[in-house]
């Protein structure tokens, strides 16, 4: 009885020695080498890339699931980022590691493999053949479903930004966490014009029927046209924040020639929103790798309907100077003007920037804009950002703002009046008062340098929310 006793108690400690070592982990990895021999086992590969470097959606949806198992915890090596919040810590499963998942009574292994020589990555997913049949059509569902549930959850919408290092490696897009704050109820844009466009897009995310009915990609295309600081990068900011959709950077720069922007094109996803900014100065530059036709394929081309729900969105400052083959319906569906600010788009910024709804200085601004003194709305949101403290001195800079535009558009037509006279005569040679005598002289350098002034505020133009008027155009 005694040494029955004894054999206990060392059994306990035993037991409690096994528990906190490691030696309980190898009996399992022995335990495991004992039961794969026992089975013939169905293995099946996730490549990351297909053979035409495009994105594998399943590979992106597994390495979602996985991620968000608990047992991601018990894989060997895993690597901690930091989240969305100051507090959240994701775990993400390292290279070459297993993580084993249960599904209706059934084991599920996968195995995070990366080719040394290629960087290529994929993820091999290993069941017993005799629950293949059984669980192989559902699991893939409960994946599916469980990304969806977890991507409706994060709704993180992420920058991609085209780069011309190891293509084959890692793919062409690199990608950030789009962090822009603006959203479609904060642009300021004409009312009317602002419903109109909302409503556009939203009926186009209901209408994947309607487009397959038609026989036609389910895309859409949008030009914005306008001068620089009306708005047209943030437009896009709170289209991707309302959509939801990631945005899509290209960078035709970066782009080698008219097959290098075709493979960028089937790298992008659904629900995506496809941007190309400042095409106007792409197509006049004759040192573009980039040709006019592979500009028309890519808007359009049979590589275009690789994908769906996806919107092309390219913005110009000016569309009188873009080649009409590029504007034709079909290419682009909606047009949209972006012009500088007048009285209602500086009454939006002034209620959103300075919290003014009405000022004794309202009527001496309507009476400047009605001369014709313009502004962007970008200039005039940071001269309010700048003197957010005292509205009325935001007002009194936004009117001597005005004053100088008029005053240099004076200059510019008064210049523009001297070129056209022909040769200038000087009181010297004609002995009158000339065209310009000393004291004209003077008035036109003053004016020459109001126009300097002028052009040094333009190079320095600012994005914020901006207003915009309705000179849209539907091209179906």
């Amino acid at each position: 009885m005694f040494l029955y006793v004894i054999a206990i108690i060392a059994s306990c400690f035993l037991l409690k020695f096994v528990l906190k070592t490691s030696l309980v982990q190898i009996l399992k990895k022995w335990w495991r080498l004992f039961e794969d021999g026992c089975y013939v086992y169905q293995f099946y590969r996730v490549p990351q890339f297909n053979h035409n470097m495009q994105e594998n959606q399943l590979y992106r949806k597994v390495c979602t699931y996985l991620n968000s198992l608990p047992c991601v915890e018990d894989s060997d090596f895993t690597n901690l980022f930091s989240g969305d919040k100051s507090n959240e810590i994701n775990l993400v499963l390292d290279s070459n590691q297993i993580v084993v998942d249960n599904f209706l009574c059934a084991r599920v292994c996968w195995i995070n493999e990366q080719d040394e020589n290629t960087g290529l990555k994929s993820l091999v997913m290993k069941i017993r053949k005799n629950d293949k049949r059984r669980i192989l059509q559902p699991y893939l569902q409960h994946i599916h479903s469980v990304f969806d549930e977890i991507e409706q959850r994060k709704k993180e919408v992420r920058l991609f930004v085209n780069v011309d290092n190891e293509p084959l490696r890692n793919g062409r897009w690199r990608s950030v966490p789009f962090t822009h704050p603006a959203t479609f109820d904060t642009i300021v844009m004409d009312a009317d014009l602002k419903n109109k466009v909302k409503s556009d897009l939203e009926n186009f995310q209901k209408s994947k029927q309607y487009y397959h009915r038609l026989g036609k990609v389910w895309k859409r295309s949008y030009l914005l046209y306008g001068p620089s600081g009306t708005g047209k990068s943030t437009f896009i900011a709170g289209a991707a924040n309302m959509l939801k959709y990631d945005v899509y950077d290209v960078d035709l720069s970066k782009v080698a020639d008219d097959s290098d922007l075709k493979l960028l094109l089937l790298q992008t996803t659904n629900k995506s929103l496809i941007v190309i900014e400042d095409l106007d100065s792409y197509l006049g530059n004759k040192s573009t790798a980039v040709s006019l036709s592979g500009i028309l394929n890519f808007m359009d081309g049979i590589f275009s309907c690789c994908g769906e729900e996806r919107i092309m969105i390219f913005t110009v400052n000016n569309k009188d100077q873009i080649d009409p083959t590029v504007l034709r319906p079909g290419r682009i569906d909606v047009h949209i003007h972006f012009p500088l600010c007048d009285f209602n788009a500086f009454k939006s910024l002034a209620n959103s920037h300075l919290g003014l709804k009405d000022h004794k200085l309202f009527p001496q601004v309507e009476e400047i804009f009605q001369t014709g003194a313009v502004l962007s709305p970008a200039e005039i949101s940071e001269i309010m950002i700048s003197n957010r403290s005292s509205p009325t001195r935001a007002l009194k800079s936004v009117i001597s703002a005005l004053h100088i535009n008029t005053e240099s558009r004076a200059a510019t037509r008064h210049a523009r009046r001297l070129s056209e006279s022909g040769s200038v005569r000087t009181v010297e040679e004609t002995g009158d008062s000339g065209i310009f005598c000393k004291d004209s002289v003077r008035e036109f350098k003053k004016l020459y340098g109001l126009l300097r002034i002028r052009s040094s505020r333009k190079d320095s133009s600012f994005e914020f929310d901006t207003s915009d008027k309705d000179n849209s155009r539907h091209d179906n």
